[in-house]
């Protein structure tokens, strides 16, 4: 394709996504396919011949469109927001032009020094501790972005493991297989599963306490925890605090969490995957106390910040915990600004990277401060919007409480049977997407705002949805 070529055909892919998203409302938000649906609509080999891109714009619709669930969709809400703007698009399109791999600073600096940049811009807008900001911390701490938070909870874990391997060895001697095997971390029944899965590729005990009434791991279950491992003969090492969980949207104490971890030397990282996005509105602030005795803490633009998957935000408060865990010294990667600047590859498990910060820096430009908090506080009073709808019906109960832009709630007095049938009735419905959970053993429905398209129109049709099916199933009770 020469360069004119691609100017239509850009043009035309440009006028399809803006048609899409303006028009994603008259969309049906979930996909009806069946498996194996795709292999049917397209030929079973390459083309023996390159094929015109304008038949592989019109196959967009036939065989692409019908397999896709819309997460823009103003009534998905189901998991939690998957972000997305015109500008973070923009953004990925040049991230794909340049196509470098900046896995050091020399394979190219500006993929480098802006994401060192963006980081420190990012941290004081939700005004992080000054020892995680490069530009405030002499270079000690630093932010890097990661694909996931669940690569940001392993990045953490292997360096933390890495960390007590030399401390414990320099301690006992012992040697490295029998340290691994009796290391421990821990974490809240309520954390994401992948908190649980970090633990599992890197071959330690993750042990996860249990909640009390407010969906938190108290001082008591916590110390606990640690001195019956320790009376074992284990080493506790590491912990995740949760703000935000997907379950529920609970927050874990951080001053709990950090206390006990700073007295057992456990390295302390804190997932706010989905919520840590709100922290750049100062009333959501006070949920983060405690955040200054974390060693490393993460965040997702991609989920609330109007930025495209995938952009994951972490910070550690001594970068070289990072470095001494994943640097691998090759001749081939030596350059002249090497110990002047972050290479990048060594703060994470991947080799190559992309020019991910470009997102951010577009996104936090164009849009600015002001109107990303005004985009999260929409998202939190839509869900109190649809709280109150709830609420004032009288079936219905709330089962955690409405921090952010996440209700879950349940049929009153009614079986673990009977609301999964509710949220099974709305959801071959077709009109809106929603899926479960259970707190505290009891089954419970998630009603997420996801989209940036997402008003109070959506609430009410929301809320029609569970009262229509509520009434069919049980009458008006």
């Amino acid at each position: 394709m020469d360069a004119e070529g691609f100017k239509e055909f850009g043009t035309e892919m440009m006028n399809f996504i803006t048609e899409y998203l303006e028009g994603i409302r008259e969309r049906k938000v979930l996909s009806s396919v069946k498996p194996g649906y795709l292999r049917e609509l397209i030929p079973t080999e390459v083309p023996e011949e390159g094929e015109k891109w304008q038949d592989v714009m019109k196959d967009l619709e036939r065989v692409i469109m019908p397999g896709v669930s819309h997460w823009q969709h103003p009534q998905f809400h189901a998991y939690l927001a998957a972000a997305n703007s015109y500008p973070s698009i923009v953004a990925d399109m040049l991230c794909g032009a340049i196509a470098c791999t900046g896995f050091s600073w020399i394979t190219s600096p500006a993929c480098t020094e802006l994401e060192i940049v963006m980081m420190d811009w990012l941290g004081k807008l939700l005004e992080l501790p000054s020892k995680f900001l490069s530009c405030e911390s002499n270079g000690v701490g630093g932010g890097v972005i990661q694909g996931a938070a669940s690569e940001a909870t392993f990045v953490a874990l292997l360096a933390a493991r890495a960390q007590a391997i030399r401390r414990i060895k320099s301690e006992t001697g012992l040697d490295d297989g029998y340290i691994i095997g009796k290391l421990v971390a821990y974490t809240s029944d309520q954390s994401h599963t992948s908190v649980e899965k970090a633990g599992r590729l890197g071959g330690v005990k993750m042990r996860l306490l249990p909640t009390d009434e407010h969906l938190q791991v108290t001082l008591e279950v916590l110390m606990n925890a640690i001195t019956e491992d320790k009376s074992k003969g284990l080493f506790p090492f590491y912990a995740v605090a949760t703000s935000g969980t997907t379950n529920t949207c609970a927050f874990d104490d951080l001053e709990v969490f950090g206390d006990i971890c700073r007295q057992e030397n456990l390295w302390l990282h804190v997932d706010a995957a989905y919520a840590g996005a709100a922290f750049a509105c100062e009333e959501f602030r006070y949920l983060m106390k405690g955040i200054d005795k974390a060693h490393s803490f993460n965040f997702n633009p991609h989920k609330w910040m109007l930025t495209n998957f995938d952009c994951s935000a972490m910070w550690v408060d001594n970068a070289k915990e990072l470095e001494q865990t994943f640097e691998i010294d090759a001749i081939y990667l030596r350059h002249h600004a090497q110990g002047q600047v972050p290479d990048y590859r060594n703060w994470q498990i991947p080799f190559g990277r992309r020019f991910r910060s470009l997102k951010l820096w577009f996104v936090l430009r164009i849009y600015g401060k002001k109107a990303i908090q005004e985009h999260i506080r929409t998202h939190i009073a839509l869900a109190h919007e649809f709280e109150q709808l709830l609420l004032k019906d009288g079936r219905f109960e709330i089962v955690a409480p409405v921090l952010m832009g996440l209700v879950c709630f349940r049929l009153k007095n009614r079986s673990n049977e009977e609301n999964e049938t509710l949220l099974k009735t709305v959801v071959e419905r077709g009109k809106i997407y929603v899926v479960p959970t259970k707190v505290h053993g009891k089954y419970a429905i998630r009603f997420a705002i996801c989209s940036k398209f997402t008003a109070s129109v959506d609430m009410a049709i929301g809320f029609q949805e569970f009262s229509a099916a509520a009434s069919d199933l049980f009458g008006k009770m």
